[in-house]
């Protein structure tokens, strides 16, 4: 919800979002769908490509594949993609400008690293980048996002999907397997006995 109401989003915009197989991007995905959106997402295996598009996403594309951006080009023609949920910025932003639509944004949610990047590729569409920190909201922003969170599931928009569980005491295992891990697939979940 944050993510897309960062990005101001409006009904039958496109929205790529990348790794779309863990958490985050399938909630996304669904939120997204729910707004009207035509839904485009990322996954590295076949299992994250199936979810995504079980999910909420329109067309899926493996971010595995040397030719991927390609694909995404193709499929979305000229005008380009109106919204990106980036989750690895410091790997995609500089493809992701190149993508964008007239106006488009790219919403950062995450990146391990640095990058660099030609500014204008933001020039020429006149694109943003906006990054985002769920943390930095106030709280009638978190109160309006659970709410909202909360409606999405009793109506059956939203349905968290749960991947990896682990009890509490293997929490350092739970960290390194989702850093080191090849995709997500769901929300990683740490048990409390």
């Amino acid at each position: 919800m944050y993510l897309l109401l960062s990005a101001r989003v409006k009904a039958g915009e496109s929205v790529l979002v990348h790794g779309a197989s863990g958490g985050v991007g399938i909630a996304a995905c669904q939120i997204a769908r729910a707004y009207g959106l035509k839904v485009l997402g990322t996954a590295g295996t076949e299992e994250g490509q199936n979810i995504v598009l079980q999910n909420g996403a329109h067309e899926v594309f493996n971010h595995r594949e040397v030719n991927y951006i390609d694909k995404i080009k193709k499929s979305v023609g000229e005008k380009g993609i109106d919204v990106i949920i980036e989750m690895l910025a410091n790997v995609n932003l500089s493809n992701d400008l190149n993508l964008l639509s007239y106006g488009g944004r790219v919403i950062v949610v995450g990146s391990r690293g640095s990058i660099e990047i030609n500014p204008r590729d933001t020039m020429a569409k006149e694109t943003s980048i906006i990054g985002v920190a769920l943390y930095s909201s106030t709280k009638e922003e978190f109160q309006q996002f659970a709410a909202a969170v909360q409606a999405g599931m009793e109506i059956g928009w939203l349905r968290p999907v749960i991947g990896s569980q682990y009890p509490l005491e293997k929490v350092a295992q739970a960290h390194k397997n989702i850093i080191h891990s090849s995709g997500a697939t769901g929300k990683m979940i740490l048990l409390v006995s």
